[in-house]
């Protein structure tokens, strides 16, 4: 069975404090997919864009078995776009322009051999488009979800009836206080889990993240960058390593559910080392698991007397 991907495809202009770029290739969807593909073939993305996307993005992820039938090409339609200006502060950035085009009335309709996938993952888009995306899959087995605090503000309620759809739900830490209205992350976390899903993960940026389950509180770091160059994305790119390692094993114990986290951070590490997918295009299976290793040497100690 293949991966379910759903969320937006994009064109962003970026700018940083050390480039930018114009219309480079972005989108919730396409990260997720890039970074699954290494762990899960093919990935089925599903999403929206213009006649206006370029043939080199959709030739890029065909090479790396995405598979686009649920692609929606809109014929007279501009692809969304987006542009922003990070700080030096990279966790601060300005939002410079937002054009949805094509994406302000996609309507995720599922190709009939996508609507048996198991393993789905939802990018940060209307949680009633999520909850529409579920509404055609057969047999869920294993949902991941994203969100952002734009949809905790508008459209609470629908997260909330999405939420106990959902077997993982990532979010950042700012985003847990502001849906809990708890300043606390554990207690958040707690409450959270209360909503509906079974995992929860708190993203914390260059603090890495924090697995909460039945049993487990697990925090894993980031790993230490030299120069970061673009970060957006990043999270997109955790929740496509992490869905795509589970996906590949097939194996929920909360010891590969850490493993995954631990994988979702490394493919977040590649992302940010270049701008838009740059980072994920190019990966051989050798380099991802040397960083995988490198993440368990940070992470852990030897205990002594």
């Amino acid at each position: 069975m293949s991966l379910l991907v759903v969320g937006s495809v994009a064109l962003d202009s970026v700018e940083t404090p050390f480039d930018k770029v114009e219309a480079a290739l972005g989108g919730s969807a396409t990260y997720i997919s890039l970074a699954a593909s290494y762990f899960s073939a093919p990935v089925e993305l599903v999403g929206v864009v213009g006649d206006d996307f370029p043939k080199q993005y959709t030739e890029m992820l065909e090479r790396h078995n995405v598979d686009l039938e649920g692609l929606q090409i809109i014929k007279g339609e501009k692809t969304f776009r987006w542009g922003g200006k990070y700080h030096y502060d990279l966790n601060v950035r300005d939002t410079l322009f937002t054009e949805l085009n094509a994406f302000e009335n996609f309507n995720p309709v599922l190709p009939d051999r996508y609507k048996k996938s198991r393993y789905i993952c939802l990018g940060n888009i209307d949680p009633i488009l999520q909850m529409r995306v579920l509404e055609q899959v057969s047999d869920p087995q294993f949902v991941v979800c994203d969100t952002m605090n734009l949809w905790i503000n508008l459209m609470k309620l629908d997260l909330l009836k999405l939420l106990k759809k959902v077997h993982v739900f990532i979010l950042n830490d700012s985003e847990a206080r502001m849906l809990t209205e708890e300043p606390n992350l554990i207690k958040a976390a707690k409450l959270i889990r209360q909503m509906g899903p079974e995992i929860l993960i708190i993203k914390k940026g260059e603090h890495g993240a924090m697995l909460f389950t039945n049993d487990t509180i697990f925090s894993a770091p980031a790993y230490p960058m030299e120069i970061i160059f673009d970060p957006t994305g990043a999270g997109d790119s955790f929740a496509g390593g992490f869905t795509g390692y589970l996906h590949k094993t097939r194996d929920l114990s909360p010891e590969n559910i850490k493993r995954a986290v631990i994988y979702g951070s490394t493919m977040a590490s590649f992302c940010v080392e270049k701008f838009s997918t740059k980072g994920l295009e190019d990966l051989s299976y050798l380099q991802i698991q040397d960083r995988f290793r490198e993440f368990r040497k940070i992470s852990s100690f030897n205990e002594t007397d």
